[in-house]
């Protein structure tokens, strides 16, 4: 992560989106791949190693192309809801 943005500048040192891009993906690729896989499992049964062969690309793939774009999605929620502040230091 960039620490100032290279067109504008806004200073981005303060930005966390923590776990919250992980889980979307998780939460979102397991609807898609757990339907597909039970859809798939119905209609046709095919041996377990079908589903791997199917499933295993499109978990890896999806996750590494979603990732990127929600981790975005949330810093850009973070500057729009003006959460993009640097603390002031802690005189502890």
């Amino acid at each position: 992560m960039r620490q100032a943005c290279e067109v504008c500048g806004l200073d981005l040192s303060a930005q966390d989106a923590g776990d919250g891009p992980a889980v979307f993906v998780i939460f979102f690729l397991g609807l898609i791949v757990v339907g597909l896989a039970a859809l798939v499992e119905i209609r046709y049964s095919p041996p377990i190693w079908i589903h791997l062969m199917l499933w295993t690309p499109l978990i890896l793939g999806g996750a590494i192309m979603m990732l990127r774009p929600l981790k975005a999605g949330l810093i850009a929620l973070q500057y729009r809801h003006h959460l993009l502040v640097v603390p002031p230091p802690s005189w502890d």
